[in-house]
């Protein structure tokens, strides 16, 4: 069982729908226990990082996350806010703590280019820079949905971890991997075809199955025809 984490921010059922049409069982829970009995873990999220971090710790999930992901090694996918708290703080309204997994910053969008508007929302494709087994079987340059105003800034030092970025009058991090932890800015649940073959690609990291591109391909492209296309983007 994957478990998708509520802690009141975020399009939920859109996420476990989504892993409902590749037919993987996904539970929405807001309690930290449920993450006993998980294989994989889903954070998605949307809204402001200071207030959602403080409501992750209310109810207790950040130790759980701590103790699941990093202490028993659990494979963790963050979906745009859920990638913004792998950092160890936030810029957003002050500044705030994040899970500090990786080295970096959340800063907000400046880019160098005023035809590119904050918040960035649309399609964009992703340049993958790091070969990486979310992005199996996957188009060169992929096209995902993105909404919003802040993104990873990482380290140098850090700079291995990204996995694959896009540009919108400045270089965007787009997805990032730590091992066994995974984050992407754009929202798969709404990317239809790519994106639904990147959460069957989670799929098999968090049940450890052999990834085979052409059979990923196929399984998503079928899907897809059967939902007639994933549901588009609002």
């Amino acid at each position: 069982m994957i478990a998708i984490i509520d802690y009141g921010a975020g399009n939920l059922s859109s996420v476990a729908n989504a892993f409902r049409a590749i037919g993987q069982q996904a539970l929405i829970t807001d309690n930290y226990r449920d993450l006993d009995k998980a294989a994989g873990i889903v954070l998605p999220g949307v809204g402001a990082f200071g207030d959602s971090m403080a409501m992750l710790r209310r109810l207790n999930f950040v130790e759980a996350l701590t103790d699941q992901v990093i202490g028993q090694g659990k494979p963790y996918l963050g979906i745009c806010l859920g990638l913004q708290f792998l950092a160890r703080e936030s810029h957003e309204h002050g500044v705030h703590p994040g899970l500090g997994w990786i080295e970096g910053a959340v800063r907000r969008l400046a880019p160098a280019d005023k035809r590119f508007r904050v918040p960035h929302i649309g399609w964009n494709n992703v340049e993958v820079d790091n070969p990486c087994p979310l992005f199996a079987g996957l188009s060169p340059e992929p096209i995902f949905y993105f909404v919003h105003s802040y993104h990873l800034v990482m380290e140098e030092t850090e700079s291995s971890l990204l996995t694959s970025a896009c540009y919108h009058g400045e270089k965007v991090t787009a997805s990032v991997r730590r091992g066994h932890i995974f984050g992407v800015q754009f929202h798969p649940e709404k990317s239809q075809r790519e994106g639904l073959l990147l959460l069957t690609n989670f799929t098999r990291v968090v049940y450890g199955e052999e990834r085979d591109a052409q059979k990923t391909s196929h399984t998503g492209a079928h899907t897809a025809r059967r939902l007639g296309g994933a549901e588009h983007p609002v």
